[in-house]
């Protein structure tokens, strides 16, 4: 078990897990969820350290360090105000011209947790989140100007009902301060809210995730305070959206957080159980290459790997996406303009590329085989998860959406973007 203590301060400490604890651990923790970066299969391509990495749980804390709104009133210098120069007290200053802001202040919540997510190592970031670069990640390139903000959301989760957790844009800085422009702002019924720059967008899945059964809901934007509202014409565009009433910013499972520039999945506690586990989807790996499936050129065994690796492989497993037909690596039928190569069973031409299992099993909605393959790319998953994650638009761009896949957040490509595996298997 890996925890973390940023010192002695009241709520600092927050509880990172690599694996479940033991049975033997005592007392037993109570797990709230966990936040998953869509594109990664099961960890960053260096390996998970410390809040840097591709998934996050989040247990209830030993001490509760939430904090919720108390009083709030206008200044007219926002950065000398009291609330906002002591280092103790958690506020937000909402600028509404150049000399006139409203500050709310925040007190302790001995009823919540609270997690920060960002792109900020300093210390009051739980979950340190960069940008999401599709595909490949093997000597993965670095964003140059990020649009993740490094203070981007909270989630507030309620101790004595542990289903219940809520997002809100921004998150505190070191200094417990929360400041908002002018243009971000607005007041409704001596209530002021406001929204950040680049957004935070929240889409709740229409029935239930875990099962195969949910479809992609509408995105919408959750507000500073909690608000939910729908998108606006761009992701900047200064004018909010419209109110939406009868939609919450209470979490669920399934729920996608995209913070421009990466999206999180949240999947609760109860749907984690109802889940494969690693080990399961491992299993199924093993079950696939005990049919010792066969290259019909080669004649050669091949092996689904764990792992993709760069170098050549006799026994790595290719698929022509076009047919979904599952061969070895050879040079038969290759097409030297395009590049792409006919399949020797079905002589249909069409590119090829490497066969991978979906090895992180929050994305899975359901357990099973992995007989289908996201295109173009090749991970593996069941038929009821490939064709969730093909339906489901992911942001992109300052008003874009597009379909990804969920264990690289490659674009999927041609319709249905995915492909049904046929192995040449159990030739024995």
């Amino acid at each position: 078990m890996v925890k973390r203590s940023d010192g002695p301060e009241r709520g600092t400490e927050s509880p990172i897990l690599e694996e479940e604890p033991s049975s033997g651990d005592k007392p037993k923790l109570v797990k709230y969820g966990e936040l998953v970066i869509l594109g990664y299969n099961g960890s960053l391509p260096q390996g998970d350290r410390g809040r840097r990495r591709s998934k996050f749980v989040l247990y209830k804390r030993q001490t509760p360090n939430g904090v919720k709104r108390s009083k709030h009133y206008v200044v007219k210098t926002p950065h000398s105000s009291q609330a906002v120069l002591d280092a103790r007290q958690h506020s937000i200053s909402y600028t509404l011209s150049r000399n006139q802001a409203v500050i709310v202040e925040y007190t302790e919540d001995e009823d919540t947790d609270m997690f920060q997510i960002g792109r900020s190592s300093e210390s009051p970031i739980d979950f340190v989140v960069m940008d999401t670069i599709p595909g490949d990640k093997n000597g993965e390139n670095k964003v140059l100007q990020s649009t993740i903000s490094r203070f981007a959301c909270r989630i507030i989760a309620e101790r004595s009902s542990p289903k219940i957790a809520r997002i809100y844009a921004a998150g505190f800085d070191s200094s417990r301060n929360i400041f908002l422009g002018e243009k971000a702002n607005w007041q409704e019924n001596r209530e002021i809210d406001g929204v950040t720059t680049n957004g935070v967008l929240i889409m709740h899945p229409r029935g239930v995730f875990c099962g195969g059964n949910a479809k992609c809901g509408p995105w919408r934007e959750t507000s500073v305070g909690g608000g939910i509202f729908s998108l606006r014409e761009s992701r900047s565009a200064q004018q909010k959206g419209q109110l939406v009433e009868d939609e919450t910013n209470v979490l669920q499972d399934g729920t996608l957080i995209d913070l421009c520039g990466a999206t999180l999945l949240w999947r609760s506690a109860d749907g984690l159980a109802k889940s494969p586990s690693k080990r399961d989807l491992e299993h199924e790996i093993d079950e696939i290459n005990a049919g010792r499936p066969q290259c019909p050129v080669g004649l050669n065994t091949l092996v689904i790997p764990r792992k993709v690796t760069p170098n050549e492989n006799q026994q790595q497993p290719y698929v022509y996406l076009n047919c979904g037909h599952v061969q070895g690596h050879h040079d038969w039928g290759q097409d030297k303009d395009s590049g792409a190569r006919r399949c020797p069973m079905c002589l249909e031409l069409g590119p090829v590329v490497k066969v991978c299992m979906g090895l992180e099993p929050a994305f899975y909605v359901d357990s099973g085989p992995p007989t289908f393959a996201f295109n173009p790319c090749g991970h593996m998953s069941t038929e009821k998860t490939v064709k969730y994650w093909a339906h489901v638009a992911i942001p992109h761009g300052t008003n874009g959406f597009h379909a990804v896949c969920p264990f690289c957040a490659s674009p999927l490509s041609g319709s249905p973007g995915y492909v049904r595996l046929i192995f040449q298997d159990n030739v024995d």
